[in-house]
Order: C-alpha cells, then structure tokens, then sequence
C-alpha cells in the first residue's frame, strides 16, 4: 500500500532523525488496533538521498512482519529508487533488533547488491522513538556478512584478493630489486632494461627509500 506524502515530506534523508519524524506520523495515523501489529515500510530515495516513495508492503502480528525481497525491491525498481530505507515497528516498545530482524537485514542487503540498490538502513521504530541499524554499526556489520552471498560470488572475491596480494608481493619484489641494484652501482640503463621500470620510476624509488 502507497503512503500518500506531501511535498514538504519527500525531504532528503541524511540520519534516522529525519525519517523517523515522518515515519512516527504514519505510524499515529493508525488506529490503535493496527498499532498492536509490526508493519514493515520500504522508503525509496533518489541518488541525492530524497524521498521517492513510502510503501507498507507487510502488516504482521504483534511480534512479527515478513519481509520477502522480492516486494521490497520490485517497488524501488519500479520507481527508480537506487537506495533503500526498511522501516518496521515494534508495538511493545522494545527497540533492540531481534535475531529475526537481523537476518531479514542481512538478507535484503545481499538482494539489494544483486538488483544494484543499496539497503541505506534499516530502522526500528516506536511511537516514541527509533533505532538505526546504520547508526549503531550495525549495518555496517551485516553488510560484511556472507551467510546469503552466492557460492559462486564468494570464490570471486577470493580470487581477486589473492590476485590483488599476487599483485602487490610482484610490486614488492621488483622495488626491494631495484634497490638492491642501486646500491651495487647499476647504470639506470641496467636497471630499466632488467625490471622494466622507467627512468622515472626508478628515480621515485630512489626518492622514497633515500638511495643515492
């Protein structure tokens, strides 16, 4: 379900403060029965952190909403959102994230990279106050998370780092070279034809390391 926003609500999002404001006045504008049950918001924000859209795509029980991915990005992709806010309630006021609402991030986060929409935060609120998952770190933990990252995804990020330390032990090995061959009196003539360094790479060695 669309929440109607007025012009002066679709504000740019900086911190939980500036969504929650808007955020506790949907929450008021339910009856006191509904306000019993975990409703689970999606915000969609443009690149420069703006409000697109507010949708309630789960209405659960006292305790618990679901939240599957695909809901909560078709929308975004629809309407252009390149982030994402997920907002849900807490009716007994508690505002420590459960287990459950902490897989449920960290498994939207890993959707949210496959369809190029960055989950921004997650926020869980009262009627009275909020607790964001970016601010606390909380984010930023399951974001390094691999419990929902495809096999296949994390073999990649393995070979790039062991290509990236391939990489930099090569750089290490020939500079640790061309210094050695500095101090034995090479002609920079040698050196370039060895290492395949240019004159001005060489000379930046010299520079950093203080050879002469």
């Amino acid at each position: 379900m669309n929440i109607q926003l007025s012009d002066e609500e679709k504000i740019k999002v900086l911190n939980g403060d500036d969504l929650f404001g808007i955020m506790q006045k949907i929450l008021l504008r339910e009856d006191h029965i509904d306000r019993d049950r975990e409703h689970f918001w999606v915000v969609g924000l443009a690149n420069n952190n703006r409000i697109l859209f507010i949708e309630l795509i789960g209405l659960g029980s006292i305790n618990a909403t679901i939240a599957e991915p695909m809901d909560v990005f078709s929308f975004a992709l629809q309407k252009r959102a390149v982030k994402v806010v997920l907002v849900h309630n807490h009716p007994s006021g508690e505002l420590q994230p459960s287990e459950t609402d902490k897989d449920t991030t960290d498994n939207l986060i890993q959707a949210g990279r496959i369809v190029r929409t960055e989950v921004y935060d997650h926020l869980i609120i009262t009627e009275r106050s909020y607790l964001s998952f970016r601010e606390t770190g909380l984010l930023e933990t399951l974001q390094k998370s691999l419990k929902y990252v495809p096999a296949y995804e994390i073999e990649q990020r393995i070979r790039d780092r062991a290509k990236e330390i391939s990489e930099r032990s090569a750089v290490l090995i020939k500079s640790e070279m061309v210094l050695m061959m500095l101090d034995k009196g090479l002609s920079l003539k040698d050196i370039t034809d060895i290492s395949g360094l240019s004159v001005e790479e060489i000379e930046m060695l010299k520079n950093e390391n203080g050879s002469l």
